[in-house]
């Protein structure tokens, strides 16, 4: 078998310990959506957030992992797609347009989380019967918000602690 490009290969296997916070934290973090969806009758999941989870709680240490990319990249992507359909509307070549503007976006403030790349399509897909700014409080933020604060319990369970990285690009201070 021929290695990965940079001679690293698979990453090695994770240990019970991370499959079981990946399981737990995705469990934990779409019934939590779910069930405050059907008590509050409020849209508080959308299905980028299962993505979100994934990260979040396979890849806690990835850059994509963090809260301020989390958090960040679902409110601009999301304002993209809401600010596309309200002003071009939702062909295809405005759904085109709104994700790759996200992206760039993303990438210029530095807040890249790849599940968020779809926040543009959902909106310009449910159309403005069904989404509307206020889409950007629930479930934007209050779902990204929701899972942040689930990861830090999770992601902080056991020996190998101190998530996230970073907040909003200030590094944890390593005490020596």
């Amino acid at each position: 078998m021929s290695k990965l490009r940079g001679g690293g290969g698979l990453p090695p296997k994770p240990d019970l310990v991370q499959l079981t916070k990946g399981l737990s934290g995705g469990f934990l973090g779409i019934l939590l959506l779910s069930y405050l969806s059907q008590t509050t009758e409020y849209p508080w999941l959308m299905a980028p957030f299962g993505a979100t989870c994934a990260i979040l709680f396979a890849a806690p240490t990835s850059p994509l992992a963090q809260p301020r990319n989390v958090i960040g990249g679902h409110l601009l992507t999301t304002a993209v797609g809401l600010v596309a359909l309200y002003t071009l509307g939702n062909s295809m070549i405005v759904m085109s347009l709104a994700v790759g503007i996200a992206i760039m976006l993303m990438q210029l403030f530095r807040v890249v989380h790849p599940p968020a790349g779809a926040n543009p399509l959902v909106v310009l897909l449910a159309g403005q019967e069904a989404v509307g700014f206020d889409f950007l409080l629930t479930p934007v933020l209050t779902g990204s918000l929701a899972l942040v604060i689930i990861a830090s319990f999770i992601n902080n369970l056991g020996k190998e602690s101190g998530w996230p990285l970073y907040w909003y690009g200030f590094t944890k201070r390593k005490d020596s």
